[in-house]
């Protein structure tokens, strides 16, 4: 009995905080390094809740251990809208590739909106001398486990795009994981490792400057700021798709009144075309999708993922 009473009571005190929601300042958590995939979105986006709410909403960085860092911190915060997370693949992908984790990446958050998705492009430094997808498989082929690929840590996005790009091709690529996607890129430009699946956005100025060639991008369609390169499907990986996603969520239980209000917020921000133009600056595309529907598309992604870190063989050294 007073198990339940506490229960009731908890109810209420959020249901009532809703309605006043938001009374003081709300964290939105990055579980990533800054300036990578999820950062600059999230730093678009917060001013203008900020603006919508009347009160301050800010990111903060906690990176590390593939995204699980922070989505922990996350999951073990109040359900009262304060603290929230923006993640997206890594997070399911971390679910796979860890043996234990301290939540659970679909029961221990709560749904609230879609915040954008986009592609990794493929690009090697001009060292590697090859011009295509095609030409990349074979000299993997030539040189099994001597090709070193990029990622900014084990256990995130770029580490299994790559996997999954090797298992479909049926080559062996040495996986070199950085602390973040910073480092990464800069040895990548230095030529200390020749490969790397990276954000449109965080290489786009070096490909069109001749630095770093661009073999593909790794969506089921050609990225308007990349015209004239193409899907690493059409490029010779038929049917090879791996789209970057980033969402909204908070810890499991928050009040229904509350969630429903953040979506619409971030719903409405996310359709403003200033907005919308910074977003594909940045290298994604504004997304959008109910709760509900998001929490099955994260289900959906969730078994996606597994399967590929079980069929490569994927993990975390």
């Amino acid at each position: 009995m007073k198990t339940l009473l506490a229960v009731s009571l908890l109810s209420l005190s959020l249901h009532a905080a809703a309605q006043s929601y938001p009374s003081r300042p709300v964290r939105i958590v990055v579980p990533l390094s800054p300036g990578g995939f999820a950062d600059t979105p999230a730093r678009l986006l917060a001013p203008r809740l900020s603006a919508q709410f009347g009160r301050q909403f800010f990111v903060e960085n906690r990176p590390g251990a593939g995204s699980t860092i922070g989505a922990d911190f996350v999951a073990k915060s109040a359900p009262d809208g304060y603290t929230l997370l923006l993640t997206g693949t890594p997070h399911v992908i971390s679910a796979h590739l860890y043996k234990t984790l301290p939540y659970d990446a679909l029961k221990d958050f709560t749904p609230i909106a879609l915040v954008a998705s986009g592609p990794y492009a493929l690009v090697v430094n001009p060292k590697l001398p090859v011009s295509s997808v095609k030409e990349l498989i074979a000299a993997a082929k030539a040189q099994p486990g001597r090709i070193d690929y990029a990622s900014s840590g084990n256990g995130s996005a770029q580490h299994l795009v790559g996997a999954l790009f090797a298992s479909m091709a049926g080559i062996s690529l040495n996986h070199v994981p950085y602390k973040g996607s910073g480092p990464a890129m800069q040895d990548l430009l230095g030529g200390q490792v020749l490969v790397s699946f990276a954000g449109v956005p965080n290489v786009l100025g070096h490909v069109r400057s001749g630095k770093l060639r661009a073999l593909g991008v790794t969506t089921a369609r050609r990225w308007s700021e990349l015209p004239d390169v193409p899907t690493i499907s059409e490029a010779g990986l038929a049917g090879y798709e791996a789209t970057l996603w980033l969402d909204i969520v908070g810890p499991a239980g928050m009040p229904q009144d509350l969630v429903q209000r953040l979506h619409t917020e971030i719903g409405k921000a996310l359709h403003e075309p200033e907005l919308q133009r910074s977003f594909h600056v940045a290298g994604v595309e504004a997304g959008f999708l109910a709760p509900q529907e998001l929490g099955a598309f994260i289900r959906s992604e969730h078994d996606k993922w597994g399967k590929v870190v079980r069929e490569t063989g994927a993990t975390v050294n």
